[in-house]
């Protein structure tokens, strides 16, 4: 090779200039993760909050309908004034029988008609008081066996309007094909009362809204999905 000769020996050359390109740091990766991840929160805390918001705008506008018919009807206790209620749409004529889910075993039909001040024949004949159910999703599946039994296929359900949306979810889910008319029993006018500046109705309505995505969430994947019967929970201990 001359002095002028520029070309580079291929035997000395920089070994620098054949090393792999570096892989991005670990670190970067876990920026882009947490970014993401960030996003993904701010994504999920703004579907809950408009789902909150629309949730309550459903409870706060539902209203009972004027003249409801339907084969029978369904009152979930939960206070006398739902059961008030019920009794008197039974007593218009406004279904052919009525089933009062989730009574205390230790009430008894008697006491009942005391506090709603219903006629004894009217108990008598197309009342029906369930004591299996302990909870919402055991309303639902006591009212489906006694909606089979008899054979009904549309049923006017009766419950405050903010248990409504989940009780309806938890009917329809056991029985699909059945017809539910809601009849919301409205304890205060939430529409025009500022309940979001009341501890009390904002704890109530935060609360059943929590339970009414759980409820989706177990409606859909099946999982710790119980009975809530109490005939099925004496069955297990035995």
């Amino acid at each position: 090779m001359t002095m002028g000769d520029t070309t580079p020996n291929p035997i000395h050359q920089d070994p620098g200039l054949d090393r792999p390109v570096a892989l991005p740091p670990r670190r970067g990766l876990i920026r882009r993760l947490l970014r993401w991840g960030g996003f993904a929160c701010v994504l999920a805390i703004a579907l809950v909050f408009g789902g909150f918001l629309r949730f309550a705008d459903s409870v706060t506008t539902l209203k009972p309908p004027a003249e409801p018919k339907a084969d029978a009807i369904v009152v979930l206790t939960g206070g006398y004034q739902r059961i008030d209620q019920a009794v008197e749409l039974l007593q218009k004529g406004a279904g052919k029988r009525l089933l009062i889910s989730g009574v205390h075993p230790t009430t008894t039909p008697r006491q009942i008609r005391r506090m709603t001040q219903g006629s004894a024949d009217l108990f008598s004949c197309c009342v029906d008081i369930g004591h299996d159910a302990i909870d919402t999703i055991g309303n639902a599946e006591e009212a489906s066996n006694w909606i089979h039994a008899n054979g009904y296929r549309s049923v006017i359900v009766v419950t405050n309007n903010y248990h409504m949306p989940r009780s309806l979810a938890e009917l329809s889910y056991v029985d699909p094909d059945i017809e539910f008319i809601p009849y919301p029993v409205v304890n205060s006018d939430l529409k025009t009362r500022n309940w979001f500046t009341d501890p009390n109705a904002m704890r109530v309505m935060l609360a059943e809204y929590a339970k009414v995505l759980l409820a989706g969430a177990r409606n859909i994947t099946g999982f710790g999905r119980h009975t809530g019967l109490r005939s099925a929970s004496v069955s297990a201990a035995d």
